[in-house]
Parts: C-alpha cells; structure tokens; sequence
C-alpha cells in the first residue's frame, strides 16, 4: 500500500483521480479541541453557513470572547442563550445535556482518541442532539481518522451520482460498494468528493 493516501486512491479509482487532480491538495482542517468542535457542531445543525456563523459569533461573545467550560454553558439562563445569542430551544438542551454528561464524568472526551470509530460514534449518540452524522464529522474534523465514509450527507451522495453517472442517489449499500477500493483512506475520498461539489457543481 502507498505511504502516500492521496496517490493510493488516484491509483486504486480512476474516476476519483480525476477529481483529485482537478481539486489539488489535500488540505483537510482538522480541530483539536474536542468539546468547542461539539459545540459547533451541535450549534450549526439544520442551518445555513451565514445564519449559523451569526449565532455561534454571537455565543463566544456572550461568554467574553471564549469558549466556555461546560460548567458555564450549564448555569447559563436559558431565556439569555435565547435571547441574547438567538439559540433554539432544542439546541440550549442539546448544549447542556452535552455539558452536563461531561461535568458529571458520563462523557470523557480524553479517552476519545483511544477508542474505535464505531465506540466513538456510539458514545456520542448518547448524547442529546448527536446523531450518526454529526459523530462522524468528528472523527473526521477532530479526531483526523482517516477511513470514515459518511453515507448519509447529502453532498456525497450527490458527488458520487454525479462522478459514476449513477441515475439516482445512491444507497448506503451502493455508496460502501463504492468506496471498497478506497480503504484504508475513505475520509480522504470523501473531502474530495465535497471539494468536487463546489469545483464543478452544486447540490440540488
């Protein structure tokens, strides 16, 4: 196998070595704080770019300027996260069913890294607000594991009927049948597959 992912799956798919010639360099960024990558995410949720940058903007500034510790997020009125920072209901109980499993040691983000991506992914779906596809954009975005393939975003499945000229979207099954030639490096494919998106173009 190459030591080199990128021309490891140029190799192994014709049709991706396409893409990554036309998108360029691999440059995935990845955050490594895990609870501040929690917290966007859960914040960012069924949101537009501009709507969600406003309202996560408007939390950091809430608490100065930081991120908070879950133990602020937890004596926060909720009426002020409403208010103030333009927080749903549903997405204040998700922040402090998150902050308050981490305070009370049900959640221990450290040990995180050591765990399997599936462990990973089903430890945080005990989380309020944390489904399949939020723990797997953490791995990805937080955590740099390198062979996750999220079936369910809608951006892939659009770039893989577009890049193999399927006549549908395609199905969890078509899509891991898909990528079988990818692994061990299924999280790299797919930023390329979203990066494809934007470069020739755009969901609908």
């Amino acid at each position: 196998m190459s030591s080199d992912p990128v021309k490891y799956l140029s190799n192994v798919d014709a049709q991706l070595a396409g893409v990554i010639k036309a998108v360029g360099q691999y440059s995935i960024k990845v955050r490594n704080n895990a609870f501040q990558s929690l917290v966007e995410s859960i914040i960012f949720q069924q949101l537009a770019g501009t709507a969600a940058t406003a309202i996560y903007g408007r939390f950091i500034k809430y608490y100065n300027g930081v991120m908070p510790r879950p133990a602020q997020i937890l004596s926060s009125p909720d009426a002020e996260l409403k208010s103030k920072v333009g927080l749903s209901s549903k997405k204040i109980e998700y922040l402090k069913d998150l902050s308050s499993k981490i305070e009370d040691g049900r959640l221990n983000l450290d040990i995180l890294p050591s765990m399997t991506d599936e462990d990973i992914i089903s430890t945080l779906q005990q989380v309020k607000g944390i489904g399949r596809w939020t723990a797997e954009m953490f791995l990805v975005f937080c955590l740099g594991r390198e062979d996750v393939l999220p079936v369910t975003d809608l951006g892939i499945r659009k770039a893989m009927q577009n890049l193999y000229s399927l006549p549908e979207l395609p199905k969890p099954a078509t899509m891991l049948a898909i990528a079988q030639p990818w692994k061990p490096y299924r999280s790299i494919a797919t930023w390329y597959l979203w990066k494809s998106l934007s470069k020739f173009t755009s969901i609908g």
